[in-house]
């Protein structure tokens, strides 16, 4: 069994030491290089090419919120899972429009990070049930101040597969690839979607995305 090639950012020695005993325990993951900050982590992910880099928001140099753009640019096929402390909206949102494709909290039971960690690997995104759990709840609030589900436009199927794609992380460019549209007909079909939905930004579709369960992995 080929085992899922892990790069550790993180700036602390012995949080890399203690994950990097969790995860070589596990028999389908192996650490393969580790990194104190964001430059080292782009180093790193480019000389030995992972398939997850779990990373810290909180570093020096280069934080991992721009170490995640980078690698989205220079490495466009390694995942990224952050790893923070921090579980407001704002992080996630920034994070979700630098690339990640996971969001774990540090506080959470290492089961959880294992979790996150398959989930990406699979082509899934994660996040943190802790941050899941509020978002959804956010938007479910916001839901009962808004018309009711029977007023609610419905959504035609093509909007309805944009919508999903760009939850998943994809670009407006990503998506008119893999769908063969043009870029402008893909920002007229989300734009219509999220008016219909009164979705105002990326994190609000995510959000949408989990009350549809779109972002449960396999």
């Amino acid at each position: 069994m080929r085992k899922l090639r892990i790069l550790l950012a993180d700036d602390h020695e012995t949080v890399r030491e203690g994950l990097k005993v969790i995860l070589n325990a596990q028999p389908d993951m192996e650490v393969v290089a580790e990194a104190s900050d964001g430059n080292a982590a782009i180093s790193q992910a480019t000389a030995v090419s992972p398939d997850i880099v779990v990373m810290d928001v909180t570093m020096p140099r280069l934080n991992g919120l721009q170490a995640t753009a980078a690698l989205r640019e220079c490495c466009p096929g390694v995942r990224v899972l952050t790893l923070t402390r921090h579980a407001d909206d704002g992080y996630l949102q920034q994070l979700l429009r630098a690339g990640a494709s996971g969001y774990v909290l540090k506080q959470s039971r290492a089961s959880e990070l294992l979790h996150a960690i398959r989930a990406v690997a699979s082509g899934g995104k994660y996040l943190d049930p802790a941050v899941a759990d509020r978002v959804i709840g956010d938007l479910g609030r916001r839901a009962h101040k808004v018309d009711s589900p029977d007023d609610t436009p419905a959504l035609s199927p093509r909007e309805e597969e944009i919508l999903r794609l760009v939850a998943w992380g994809y670009s407006n460019k990503e998506v008119a690839e893999v769908l063969g549209l043009s870029v402008k007909t893909v920002e007229s079909h989300k734009t219509n979607a999220m008016h219909k939905l009164a979705l105002h930004s990326r994190i609000d579709v995510v959000k949408y995305a989990l009350l549809q369960g779109w972002l449960r992995d396999n």
